[in-house]
């Protein structure tokens, strides 16, 4: 028979057990990122920034996003579903830059801070941005593509959406710097293909057919960029000028040989660390900058192996 003492010391024990795994689970950091994809190998090199901050830091992270670019409403659903646990801060890069905004405000009155990534929304709830200078990075891609086409002559861009901030920034930077400084250069189409290379792929051998003179052609993302390839390979039109966007083992290879001319790679590593610092230091009420700038570079087949170069391309 089991004594009233020892059974209430039993009791006791369990719920003081109970109450401190509470305690810790509470107290526990949690930091979710909802990105816009998993598919290309610039995400994944998020992933793993965000996964060295959580180590660094002692907080606990998640990352996921939808299968494709295009998926907006199970990014709704994802994001949803990640401020319904109540984590305190939020990592959060939009596929549509208004369609979260109801939700972003959501997690403003719950007092959860928001941290965008690599897209940013229209829209002040989020308390920091940490992303690369889209603009700024895509009128370089104009200014070398003018270079590498003799400064005249007619160009298109495919680029993954017109509803992100990357996909309207990039257009806009590479379209914007054509018109002001190249002017004799003609950009006769611009498509969108949701980032997914077999869409691009079509997207550009349409273009190609109805532009037999096409110079170059700007890929404004990873799966877009290997799209244009791919069709400039299925076509047969080797003399168009390819300009990529961020790193992956395909463009570094078509940089090597020849069929790309070269890319712009942003820092990935550096936007999911930033992501997760910033989050982290507005749960505690620290002040973050409005803008982190995670820097971009141009990169070819003359400088992939420099140091500086090689630190911020991925596979």
């Amino acid at each position: 028979m089991i004594n009233r003492r020892t059974l209430f010391a039993a009791v006791s024990a369990t719920a003081l057990l109970a109450t401190t795994s509470f305690g810790l689970a509470q107290d526990k950091v949690y930091i979710p990122l909802v990105s816009k994809g998993f598919q290309h190998q610039f995400w994944q090199a998020v992933k793993a920034g965000a996964d060295k901050a959580a180590a660094e830091f002692g907080v606990e992270v998640t990352f996921e996003g939808p299968d494709t670019e295009a998926q907006v409403d199970k990014q709704m659903d994802m994001l949803s579903a990640a401020l319904a646990k109540n984590p305190t801060a939020i990592g959060f890069a939009a596929l549509d830059s208004q369609a979260a905004i109801p939700l972003l405000r959501q997690a403003q009155e719950k007092g959860i801070p928001v941290v965008a990534f690599d897209s940013g929304v229209d829209s002040d709830i989020p308390v920091a941005t940490a992303t690369t200078d889209n603009l700024a990075a895509a009128g370089l891609a104009a200014d070398k593509m003018a270079e590498l086409i003799g400064g005249s002559g007619k160009v298109a861009l495919v680029v993954h959406d017109q509803t992100s901030r990357t996909g309207i920034d990039r257009r806009d930077g590479f379209v914007n710097r054509m018109k002001e400084s190249h002017p004799n250069i003609e950009i006769v189409d611009i498509q969108y293909g949701a980032g997914d290379q077999l869409q691009s792929t079509e997207i550009t051998k349409a273009m190609l057919t109805a532009h037999p003179d096409m110079k170059g052609i700007f890929g404004a993302n990873e799966g877009s960029a290997i799209g244009v390839l791919n069709a400039i390979k299925e076509t047969g039109r080797s003399e168009v000028v390819v300009i990529g966007y961020d790193s992956g083992a395909a463009q570094k290879a078509a940089i090597m040989d020849g069929s790309m001319a070269g890319a712009i790679t942003q820092n990935p590593v550096g936007i999911g660390y930033e992501t997760v610092k910033a989050a982290l230091m507005a749960s505690k009420g620290e002040a973050v900058p409005k803008l982190i700038d995670t820097g971009f570079f141009w990169y070819d087949k003359t400088n992939m192996d420099s140091p500086e170069i090689a630190a911020v391309l991925y596979d």
